[in-house]
């Protein structure tokens, strides 16, 4: 037998095992890539809706908008704040893409560049030619333009453009249902808050983007409100995203810390050694790092979900070390007794890990990560207690079968009667409350998970229809061979839009057509503009009638025969100007289709816009059906993942135990307690979700621990004791942690507390019953045990 390892050698190795996993640390610090786009963990798309949602919607424009007021001040105050707000912002163009409150009036939008084409763009001469008595009527109202409040803004433009098209454009450009201006700013109905809204550069599924410009505008109000009494109601899907962060951090803060402190007092008290809590994290860190730096070699980074649920479900590796440590006894070298706990801890892993194999299978690229995040972190947690850990603990601690407060549990429930026909008998009630429960089973809406308080989202609504900002569940798609056909769509779509309108089913609508119209529109209106001669002999005309001179007017000559011969505009031509992410917005190429997009403001009835566009080929879509038919897919790639891994475990265990009596007692507590947690759940009314799913899979984990070392003890009274006193610490703890969780406000971390706590009560305590009979008196010393 080796020599013994003395204290300061077992505490220079420990030294080292946390200086490798710091080192381990800092270089998964520097190369893992966080990602947090929600469409890693969806299936493949398949419907036209889901397309859109999965592909486009977390980088389109009603994902990435930011809803403000300002509000508690005066309305001079207000207005002067709204106009150094959106100064502040628009100064930031890496963080925001628009950023409006009324006070500008769109000239911004066209460049200089792009001037010539006005005539291309503007639809104001398609009724009326642009024609000698045309220009005359317009030249006589800059006329009067000259000699009104008005002159400082048009007499720069009026050498260049004397039918103000620049102005025109402008409007054409404001949003489609602007709410009223005062002060020169968006105010509300009632007149008491200012309005802006901006475009983040950001896609909505991008946290950390969305993060750094919720910042800015936090920072940029700071600024522009010290010293008045204003305050900022800032919404839309990014504030909201940001806002659940920082709430659920700060609760898993909290929690956290009375995590740490409860599962330190719990075993100082359990051990008396202020080494246990030490050495036993670090099996625990060592799964952690080693299932990141998995996912961080076999994918493009790691999502942010995988980190989380992954971190969830290895949470059963804590228990490793607590066997070691509660079989450990005076006369026995730690190195043999990680030896014979082997085999049982090994079965527990080698099942739990071939049932996560199934999820590489799934065909969905989260689920994928979780597989080798938790099958990584549960072998290295195991290899590590197997092999690591023994060298560094004491090797001679008090033996947990002298206890005589644990000898007088055993007894206790020595005396309880063993279920038999009373398991089944609760098997068939539990199933049938499951299937007979009233209520919805799944849940399928994600709106009903969020944690964001119902004032918010009611103050979110309020400045939507202030706002006129789009409709975030319908839209319209139009599917065209490329951006040319889909453009000339969308405008055959807008007489039938506009007839909406005026009906009031709708108050506005959309579309990339409103700012860039097809190169045919282009080329029809190319064609009704005078050439170089004819537009000098009106041009001439029309000054006759007026005061101006006609060489005033050659700029405006000059865009005319430009916007004559230039080829029409396409949406790669508008790269760099906000015109570009207008449309880059609405109208979406994706390989050999093009997708034009109709947002919609103020719709009555999906049902009554649905007929209007029957037969112009345009799909109106619910993007909430969409989002409910993806969890609907997602969940069932989970339970078709989770029914192989159940037959896959039960087959492994069969493997390791060969005796069809204890193969019956490992897996029956363990398939009780899921229904005995899914009837409770179904019973008080919850609907389950994915979320709930993930719990069980580390529910039904942590009940093949306890059988499985409650089977190992055999009919030996002293091990039988030494296993009590482990799953005891061992369920305390998980207990400790899913019951706090299960205390939290936020949906997701009391799904899965709720049903995790459930499991490790009804798991302990079925294990205790049914996998093992208890043993009142001891064996003879060193006899060997049953279980092994």
């Amino acid at each position: 037998m080796a020599l013994e390892l003395n204290a300061n050698r077992r505490i220079g190795l420990a030294l080292l095992w946390l200086a490798l996993l710091a080192v381990a640390g800092f270089w998964l610090s520097e190369t893992l890539k966080v990602s947090g786009d929600l469409r890693k963990f969806m299936p493949a798309p398949r419907t036209p809706a889901q397309k859109l949602l999965i592909e486009e919607l977390g980088e389109g424009p009603g994902s990435r908008l930011l809803l403000m007021s300002l509000s508690k001040s005066d309305p001079a105050t207000l207005a002067a704040q709204s106009q150094q707000l959106q100064q502040a912002l628009a100064a930031q163009p890496e963080l925001f893409e628009l950023v409006g409150n009324g006070g500008n009036t769109g000239l911004d939008a066209i460049p200089e560049r792009l001037l010539p084409y006005r005539y291309l763009l503007s639809d104001s001469f398609d009724k009326t030619p642009l024609d000698a008595a045309t220009l005359e009527a317009a030249l006589q109202s800059r006329v009067q333009d000259l000699g009104s409040p008005a002159a400082a803004m048009v007499e720069p433009l009026l050498p260049r453009d004397p039918t103000l098209e620049v102005l025109h454009l402008a409007e054409t450009l404001q949003p489609a249902a602007a709410p009223q201006t005062r002060n020169a700013v968006w105010f509300d109905r009632a007149g008491s808050s200012a309005l802006l809204i901006v475009q983040t550069r950001a896609a909505g599924f991008d946290p950390t983007g969305q993060q750094l410009a919720y910042d800015a505008v936090q920072a940029a109000f700071a600024k522009v409100s010290k010293g008045s009494t204003t305050r900022l109601t800032l919404t839309g899907p990014g504030a909201f995203a940001v806002e659940i962060t920082a709430r659920t951090q700060g609760e898993a803060q909290w929690i956290g810390t009375l995590d740490t402190v409860g599962l330190v007092l719990l075993l100082l008290v359990a051990y008396r050694s202020w080494k246990i809590p030490v050495l036993g994290v670090l099996p625990l860190a060592s799964a952690g790092l080693a299932g990141l730096a998995a996912v961080a070699l076999l994918f493009d980074g790691v999502h942010g979900i995988t980190v989380a649920f992954g971190f969830t479900l290895i949470g059963v590796v804590q228990d490793y070390p607590i066997h070691l440590f509660s079989h450990q006894r005076p006369g026995l070298d730690p190195r043999d007794n990680a030896r014979h706990l082997w085999p049982t801890l090994a079965t527990g892993v080698v099942s739990t890990c071939i049932a996560y194999v199934t999820f590489l299978f799934s065909g969905v690229d989260g689920l994928r990560q979780l597989a080798v995040f938790t099958i990584a972190g549960l072998a290295t947690a195991a290899v590590t207690t197997r092999w690591l850990l023994p060298s560094l603990i004491d090797p001679a601690p008090r033996d947990y079968a002298d206890s005589r407060m644990l000898a007088a549990l055993w007894r206790g429930i020595a005396r309880l009667p063993r279920p038999r026909i009373s398991l089944a008998v609760i098997a068939v009630i539990g199933i049938a409350v499951i299937a007979f429960a009233p209520g919805q089973f799944w849940q399928n809406d994600l709106s009903k998970l969020t944690p964001v308080p119902p004032k918010a989202l009611a103050q979110d609504t309020r400045l939507r229809q202030e706002l006129g900002a789009p409709d975030v569940r319908y839209v319209l798609a139009l599917s065209a061979a490329n951006d040319e056909a889909a453009l000339q769509a969308s405008e055959q779509l807008r007489p039938r839009l506009d007839a909406l309108m005026r009906d009031g089913a709708l108050t506005g609508y959309d579309m990339a057509a409103r700012y860039l119209p097809s190169a045919k529109t282009q080329r029809a209106r190319q064609a009704a503009l005078p050439d170089a001669a004819q537009a000098r002999a009106l041009t001439d005309s029309a000054v006759a009638a007026t005061p101006f001179r006609s060489d005033a007017f050659a700029p405006f000559l000059q865009d005319l025969e430009l916007a004559k011969q230039a080829a029409p505009l396409l949406p790669k031509d508008l790269a760099g100007s906000p015109l570009a992410t207008s449309v880059g917005g609405l109208l979406l190429g994706r390989g050999d289709r093009s997708t034009a997009l109709v947002s919609l403001t103020g719709l009555r009835d999906p049902a009554v816009l649905a007929a209007a566009v029957r037969g112009s080929g345009a799909q109106l879509l619910d993007l909430k059906d969409a989002s409910e038919s993806l969890v609907a897919a997602y969940r069932g790639r989970v339970l078709g993942a989770l029914v192989l891994a159940a037959l896959l475990l039960a087959v492994t265990v069969a493997i390791a135990l060969r005796s069809p009596r204890r193969i019956v007692r490992v897996l029956v507590p363990m398939a009780l307690t899921t229904v005995l947690i899914l009837a409770i759940l179904r019973g008080t009314g919850v609907e389950l979700n994915l979320f709930h799913l993930i719990a069980l899979i580390l529910a039904a984990g942590l009940g093949l621990d306890y059988a499985l070392f409650f089977d190992h003890a055999g009919d030996d009274h002293a091990d039988q004791l030494r296993t009590l006193h482990a799953l005891i610490v061992c369920s305390l703890m998980t207990l400790l942690v899913f019951a706090l969780l299960a205390a939290s406000s936020i949906p997701v971390l009391r799904a899965i507390g709720s049903t995790v706590a459930l499991g490790v009560l009804f798991n302990f305590i079925l294990a205790l019953l049914v996998s093992r009979e208890p043993t009142l008196e001891r064996t003879t010393p060193g006899e060997p045990h049953a279980g092994t």
